[in-house]
């Protein structure tokens, strides 16, 4: 009878995680990914990134598992291309969420993730898209940001730092939205209550895997719900110091295989 493999589920995030600066997955670390599934253990990409920023990398990736996107919002299934579950915001709460933190912090530059497999992400006057690599489509005015349903909104400010505008969003928003910082220049509001852990165990409730038995590995305070849920959380050496806080272990860089050196550890 064959051994079951140490963990069932392999999670990584992307951006800062898995990839390389230039969106590229090192052959070490595809090597490692393939030593684990060899073992037994299935492969779960967890991002912010929804759908539509995510379909050509995956194909480039030749990546045909199951993806959490969105921040937990989506649930893509990569190799039949469709969304099996997906989470809105609400419009309404999204725009007096807005409000609220404008009128802590003052005026702030807003973007939004529309759901489906080709939705747009729109970004309102003065807003800059953080990672240039994702397409966007400027809108001339708020309003607008609201035109089809979405899945999450992105806020930036002029003035204040990532933690101190996500530290103040939470302070506001309360039960409009999960507030999330998911990378530089990159604090979003998704539905409450939806996270990159809840998105993790709907997907290991899909495989039919306890989260738990889960090895998780990320970069940025976005990744700690999905640590919640896991096993064995491993932030990466170039993780926020919040998340090396709360990993179990810290491994290498994402430009120095730091996924790939647990994985050969723990599979051999």
């Amino acid at each position: 009878m064959p051994t079951p493999p140490i963990y069932a589920l392999v999670a990584t995030d992307l951006d800062g995680t898995l990839l390389r600066r230039d969106d590229t997955v090192s052959p070490r670390s595809r090597a490692a990914l393939a030593r684990a599934a060899a073992s037994g253990a299935r492969h779960i990409v967890v991002t912010g990134r929804p759908v539509p920023g995510i379909r050509d990398l995956l194909a480039r990736l030749e990546y045909r598992g199951p993806v959490v996107c969105g921040q937990g919002t989506q649930l893509y299934d990569a190799g039949a291309g469709q969304i099996i579950r997906a989470a809105t915001l609400d419009r309404d709460l999204a725009d007096t969420a807005l409000g609220k933190i404008e009128a802590q912090v003052g005026p702030v530059f807003a973007a939004v993730d529309q759901d489906g497999t080709d939705g747009r992400t729109l970004i309102e006057p003065g807003y800059r898209m953080p990672h240039p690599a994702l397409p966007a489509v400027r809108v001339g005015h708020r309003e607008e940001l609201w035109e089809a349903p979405i899945v999450k909104v992105l806020v930036r400010h002029p003035d204040l730092t990532d933690d101190a505008l996500a530290d103040a969003a939470r302070a506001v928003v309360g039960d409009l939205a999960t507030v999330t910082l998911s990378g530089p220049g990159t604090v979003e509001l998704q539905p409450y209550g939806v996270d990159k852990g809840t998105g993790l165990a709907l997907a290991a409730e899909t495989l039919g895997v306890d989260p738990a038995a889960t090895i998780a590995f990320g970069d940025m305070p976005n990744d700690l719900p999905m640590f919640r849920r896991s096993g064995h959380g491993v932030a990466m050496a170039n993780a926020h110091p919040e998340l090396k806080a709360a990993a179990d272990e810290v491994t290498l860089t994402n430009e120095a295989d730091g996924v790939a050196v647990v994985l050969e550890r723990l599979f051999g």
